[in-house]
């Protein structure tokens, strides 16, 4: 299978945040943020893999900075891991202010790749091309190993 590189598959999204997208205090409604991340990611694995995906999990969603009515928010979506059906992609969100971004969240996406039967596909693997790239795939797979490994030492425990 012939690899891919993570600029191949790297989305923006771009949203107004409308009266409809408020909370309680003005300010953009979290699941609707998380939603609209939820949405990037799953472009960002679908042009990576070429088939349907499903969202597996997402790690930490850190919120730094809310965004209000009117504000321009864009999500960017970028692959920075691929197992075998796995893929993760590290969203993060902007506020767009005097054409200047002002990171407001950010959160990491594992997608799975899926047939017809909703089973998990082989993904081509990722092409690692700069520094900034590698320590991120590299990260990334020290944190999935100790995941792993965590999940067996526990399904050894004995109650």
């Amino acid at each position: 299978m012939v690899g891919k590189t993570a600029k191949e598959s790297y989305t923006e999204q771009c949203h107004i945040v409308f009266s409809q997208h408020k909370n309680g205090t003005g300010r953009l409604f979290g699941g609707q943020l998380i939603a609209w991340m939820d949405v990037v990611a799953a472009v960002v694995a679908r042009r990576h893999s070429g088939r349907e995906v499903t969202t597996a999990s997402i790690d930490k969603i850190d919120f730094a900075q809310p965004a209000f009515e009117n504000d321009i928010v864009i999500i960017t979506g970028k692959l920075v891991y691929v197992g075998n059906s796995s893929m993760h992609i590290k969203v993060t969100a902007f506020i767009e202010q005097d054409k200047k971004r002002i990171m407001t969240n950010d959160a990491n996406f594992v997608m799975v790749a899926i047939d017809e039967d909703n089973n998990p596909v082989k993904v081509a693997p990722l092409i690692v091309n700069t520094d900034e790239e590698r320590q991120e795939y590299q990260k990334c797979h020290a944190k999935r190993k100790q995941f792993f490994t965590g999940i067996k030492i526990f399904k050894l425990t004995p109650k």
